[in-house]
């Protein structure tokens, strides 16, 4: 039997994600749950692609294992197909069933049953939509810390700081989960000069969003990236967080402190801003960006 944790010891849930397709649902939404406990320890596991019974017996038989260590499992699940998912409701484990919970509420709603293939669930079922994401991934990457200045007329959104505020997993995800096309651009000494914005975009003033960290997390991330150097000192990330405000609060652009805020709640931000600027533009008789 596994020793029980000391007392001062923190314990450690273990979570399991499931699925019968990617698992992004089922990570994506048990998580949003999880997040709210930032005082519990999880250990997250991702079962994804079990897709025949048998394979779902093996799952069933991992997570009751998991019921034997000091601290029982939580298990999320997103699987579609009956077999599949009423071979997984067998185990001993406590289990949140997304799709169970849902998906008779909206067959009821419909008056009609929904066809619970997995393939259905995060398959490429809206073409148009799937290769707008993929479009933007592309430019994501063509666009990443200020790679390419060609075409950033076409960004919907250019996210500037300076390096290591969170630029490029906040333009990746936007672009994939958001089919938005959005450059990021380094702020670096040169460009902290001044106020004025940097002239590969200095036209784009209304496509630019700012992001800003604090002086001790920039340092400690830059840490472990350069251990001890003039880049990841808390003067120079002091110096260049300063400045990088002043050219935002110059050129009133919208910003968010990414210090202590998720890649999902910071991307909420910059879409709920977009769409403010929107409704902005729609009453001033303005044509609104695409």
């Amino acid at each position: 039997m596994d020793p029980e944790p000391d007392a001062g010891e923190e314990a450690v849930v273990p979570v399991f994600f499931l699925s019968d397709s990617t698992g992004i649902s089922a990570e994506t939404m048990g998580n949003a749950l999880l997040i709210q406990f930032p005082d519990v320890s999880f250990e997250r596991t991702l079962i994804p692609f079990i897709s025949t019974v048998e394979q779902a017996r093996e799952v069933v038989a991992q997570l009751d294992a998991a019921m034997e260590g000091p601290v029982p499992p939580l298990v999320f699940t997103t699987a579609a197909v009956d077999e599949v998912r009423e071979e997984l409701l067998r185990t001993k484990a406590p289990i949140i069933d997304f799709f169970g919970l849902h998906m008779s509420r909206v067959e009821e709603q419909l008056g009609a049953r929904g066809l619970r293939e997995a393939r259905r669930l995060h398959g490429v079922g809206d073409v148009r939509r799937y290769n707008d994401r993929m479009a933007a991934i592309e430019f994501a990457i063509e666009h990443d810390d200020g790679l390419g200045s060609r075409g950033l007329d076409r960004a919907d959104v250019i996210l500037l700081a300076p390096s290591r505020c969170g630029k490029t997993p906040t333009a990746m995800y936007l672009a994939l989960q958001h089919g938005l096309f959005v450059a990021n651009y380094p702020l670096v000494d040169e460009d902290l000069e001044t106020t004025d914005l940097p002239r590969p975009v200095r036209d784009l003033r209304e496509k630019c969003f700012g992001l800003t960290t604090t002086v001790s997390r920039l340092s400690r991330v830059r840490q472990e990236r350069r251990p001890d150097s003039r880049y990841s000192s808390e003067e120079q990330c002091r110096f260049e967080l300063r400045r990088a405000t002043s050219m935002y609060e110059a050129h009133d652009l919208p910003t968010v402190d990414t210090s202590a805020a998720s890649v999902e709640e910071i991307a909420t931000v910059v879409i709920q801003t977009l769409a403010r600027q929107r409704r902005r533009d729609l009453r001033r008789g303005r044509t609104p960006r695409p």
